[in-house]
């Protein structure tokens, strides 16, 4: 598929190496913040129901992601806040392991940086992002600026350049054909922007609560129209019922 990432793995030699059975898959860390774990949430239920027909990718947040056999050795993990990798199966895991996925890597990866993290989620993260793993779209949205960026890979220099943003100040999610902005959000106890996903048009890929709200406003409103019909009705017969016939 274009767009897919995949790691060579030829310089493994046919080594056995660990899979996600024998990998640790959780440093025991909390994340960031509350929001961090809600954001994510956000980013991947929104698209596993948008995409719940289809069956050729795979979202995660907050999982390791295994790509080297040194990285094995030094217990250096990586696991982006949420990564979304194309042209592979959907199928629970407990941790991406390359050697056992055909070499592929994350398509698409979002960080959610805070003041602990601003440096490594531009430096060495992007550094790897780029050169390593080579994922073609890289974001990065600081909550407390409210400002969400956007680079896309240059793969002839293996760095990251600016993605343009559309009119709206959206940006393009390469091969996922799908926008990536910010959008006012109610979840959980937040009222605030989430980095949302959005569809060629700009609209959004709902949530399952915003599809509920929405299915019943709607029933709220035909019912609405309902009492507008028969108090229409009631007055056409109340008209009737007072005209006297001459």
């Amino acid at each position: 598929m274009v767009g897919v990432t995949v790691l060579d793995v030829s310089s493994w030699g046919g080594k056995s190496l660990p899979g996600q059975d024998e990998l640790p898959c959780d440093d025991a860390e909390p994340m960031e913040t509350a929001f961090h774990h809600a954001q994510g949430h956000v980013l991947i239920d929104s698209l596993g129901l948008a995409w719940k027909e289809r069956s050729d990718f795979y979202v995660a947040g907050n999982m390791f992601v295994y790509f080297s056999e040194h990285q094995v050795k030094r217990n250096d993990f990586r696991g982006p806040d949420v990564f979304v990798v194309l042209g592979t199966e959907r199928k629970p895991r407990k941790s991406w392991v390359v050697w056992e996925e055909g070499g592929k890597l994350p398509d698409v990866v979002i960080e959610v940086t805070s003041d602990t993290t601003r440096a490594v989620d531009r430096g060495d993260k992007m550094r790897l992002y780029a050169k390593i793993w080579r994922t073609p779209v890289y974001f990065i949205f600081d909550p407390e600026t409210e400002q969400l960026d956007g680079y896309r890979l240059d793969v002839d220099r293996l760095e990251y350049a600016a993605l343009p943003r559309d009119p709206r100040g959206d940006f393009d999610a390469a091969a996922m054909g799908l926008k990536v902005g910010l959008r006012q959000t109610r979840y959980l106890d937040y009222d605030c922007l989430f980095v949302r996903w959005l569809d060629p048009d700009g609209n959004l890929l709902p949530l399952g609560q915003e599809l509920a709200l929405a299915a019943q406003q709607r029933a709220l409103e035909a019912e609405r129209e309902r009492d507008r019909a028969l108090e229409r009705v009631r007055e056409l017969e109340a008209v009737l019922a007072n005209t006297k016939p001459e």
